[in-house]
């Protein structure tokens, strides 16, 4: 058993204070915390696990963080610790997992609602003092492709079913197959998306991931499918992307991630009126919910059983 007092560093540009006091309300005292480099660098001698987000990876590999063991991200995603190579082996990684369905699960459906019932010509009508009576179609019969069955994905699944949606999935190792209607592997992003009135994407970034979404795929799709992605930006080729809703082939793409965030204000996706932009809000990590993972894992970890959310390197997630 490891000692039940580990040297902890908490790491957050804007929030390490937060989730440090809250991580100390849980009995754990040794605490250092840091927002900038500079102070990540004078805490980490002795440190042997790490709270952190957008930390500078690449003090892992100075002699200075040979204490650390454990690596712990605040957030789902782990591309920017994936793509640093020199970050020793020995450094266990892990993200947080389990702890966003229901909120980007209620944001796809959100906006799903909001433009199949038209909220937009109800509020016009309305602006306008005008009696505006028109049926709104159904999410019932629709087809709705996920790419990504992990917990994100099965949760707008499960959400789906209950609008008596049809449901495709497309996952890289079919564990989770059978809560689709149809599963499709990723030799078959044609076949998954050319019938589909409406692809999520909640898939993580890795090599075979990025720019999966060009514009083969996106001219595959019906005119009047719509694409959202709630994963990580660059599953999308932007500019392919920008290129496609500029002819107007698909009836709408609501983007809650981007390759560049905050997305430039002279980008061109905001002046695509076909394009729904938001402020990578749709799975937020609360201080709560993370401390909460956090903290059941340093119970593990001192406990020496398996931590939760383990990133597998050679997959990248």
């Amino acid at each position: 058993m490891k000692s039940t007092q580990p040297t902890i560093l908490v790491y957050s540009p804007d929030r390490a204070k937060a989730y440090a006091e809250c991580v100390r309300n849980h009995g754990f005292n040794h605490i250092k915390v840091a927002a900038t480099s500079e102070e990540a660098k004078k805490h980490l001698p002795g440190t042997e696990i790490i709270l952190g987000w957008k930390f500078p990876t690449h003090l892992l590999n100075k002699p200075s963080a040979s204490s650390v063991s454990w690596y712990q991200s605040m957030g789902a995603g782990v591309d920017d610790l994936m793509a640093d190579a020199t970050i020793p082996n020995n450094i266990t990684i892990t993200r947080i997992v389990d702890q966003f369905g229901t909120y980007i699960s209620e944001y796809v459906f959100t906006f799903l609602l909001y433009m199949l019932k038209d909220v937009a010509r109800m509020k016009q009508s309305q602006r306008e003092n005008r009696w505006d009576p028109f049926i709104p179609e159904l999410l019932a019969g629709k087809t709705i492709g996920v790419a990504g069955l992990g917990s994100i994905g099965a949760e707008i699944v499960q959400k789906a079913r209950a609008f008596q949606m049809n449901v495709h999935g497309l996952s890289f190792n079919g564990k989770q197959a059978h809560i689709v209607d149809r599963h499709f592997s990723p030799e078959q992003w044609v076949a998954f998306v050319k019938d589909l009135d409406y692809l999520v994407l909640t898939l993580p970034l890795t090599d075979a991931t990025k720019h999966i979404i060009n514009h083969d795929i996106l001219l595959a799709m019906k005119t009047n499918a719509t694409i959202m992605n709630v994963g990580r930006g660059a599953l999308i080729n932007e500019t392919d992307l920008v290129s496609v809703m500029r002819k107007g082939h698909l009836k709408a793409a609501i983007l809650d991630v981007f390759e560049t965030e905050p997305l430039p204000v002279d980008h061109p996706l905001y002046t695509l009126s076909n394009v729904h932009i938001t402020s990578h809000l749709s799975g937020p990590s609360t201080t709560d919910g993370v401390c909460s993972f956090f903290v059941n894992n340093i119970q593990r970890y001192v406990n020496d059983q398996p931590l939760q959310g383990l990133v597998n390197r050679q997959r990248g997630y």
